[in-house]
């Protein structure tokens, strides 16, 4: 584990939290340079990153150790829940948010669920996210997003131009030709946030089947979590706010 955030006690704060609770914690960083110079160094499971540091935020250095840590995972430190940069984030596939005020208990439980490999993040917050902002989005100059079958491009690039002092949010782009039409109904479906058990039930599979095409989709969209299913169901139209 590795704690990014500029405060010097919080990082103290975090590590005795996680230290006691039998978290191995390798490393400290200051701002997201050092986080991403740490990462690359000690090749922790998980980052836990603020999001607003010196030097390069939180959200670039997550980009950078998300693309060139494949093994690592992120998870975002926040002072509110509905943020611009808390949806970035999770665009570019930071497997979930804490608030800075979290207890202890839910601290250390979400760092052994990132380490499982599950999103942090319920599919329902994220769904709150996702119609707050990817029609602002497109307010903002995202228009180019493309549509949800026969897109063209495959991965997603951030766009880090500041509006109103707040970052350009990115779009997720992937090429769903790629998916059957089963699968693009599941991740319709994931979109509206429902569980696998849900998904089950509206499609009467079996749990197992529908393991089977999530574990697919995932894989030939290039995913990390359920929480990025989401917004890239909004991204591409799959899913339209209020649906």
């Amino acid at each position: 584990m590795l704690i990014a955030d500029d405060q010097a006690l919080i990082r103290t704060g975090f590590r005795m939290i996680l230290t006691v609770r039998g978290i191995d914690v390798v490393g400290e960083a200051v701002d997201g340079l050092e986080a991403v110079t740490a990462a690359h160094e000690l090749r922790p499971d998980i980052v836990l990153m603020d999001i607003r540091m010196p030097n390069m935020d939180g959200l670039e250095a997550a980009r950078r150790i998300l693309a060139e840590v494949p093994d690592c995972r992120v998870l975002m430190l926040t002072t509110f829940d509905l943020d611009h940069y808390v949806y970035a984030a999770l665009a570019i596939g930071a497997s979930g948010f804490l608030l800075k005020d979290v207890t202890a208990e839910h601290l250390a439980a979400a760092v052994r669920l990132v380490h499982t490999g599950d999103a942090l993040v319920a599919p329902s917050i994220t769904r709150r996210l996702v119609e707050r902002f990817t029609g602002e989005n497109g307010r903002r100059g995202g228009d180019d997003r493309e549509t949800a079958v026969g897109s063209a491009g495959r991965n997603s690039v951030p766009d880090r131009r500041p509006v109103n002092g707040e970052p350009r949010l990115p779009s997720l782009h992937r090429d769903l030709a790629a998916l059957t039409p089963r699968e693009l109904e599941v991740l319709m479906l994931l979109g509206r946030g429902l569980s696998n058990s849900e998904l089950a039930s509206e499609l009467v599979l079996s749990e197992a089947t529908i393991k089977t095409h999530v574990t697919r989709i995932f894989a030939k969209l290039d995913l990390r979590d359920r929480a990025q299913a989401v917004v890239l169901a909004y991204e591409t139209r799959l899913v339209s706010p209020g649906e």
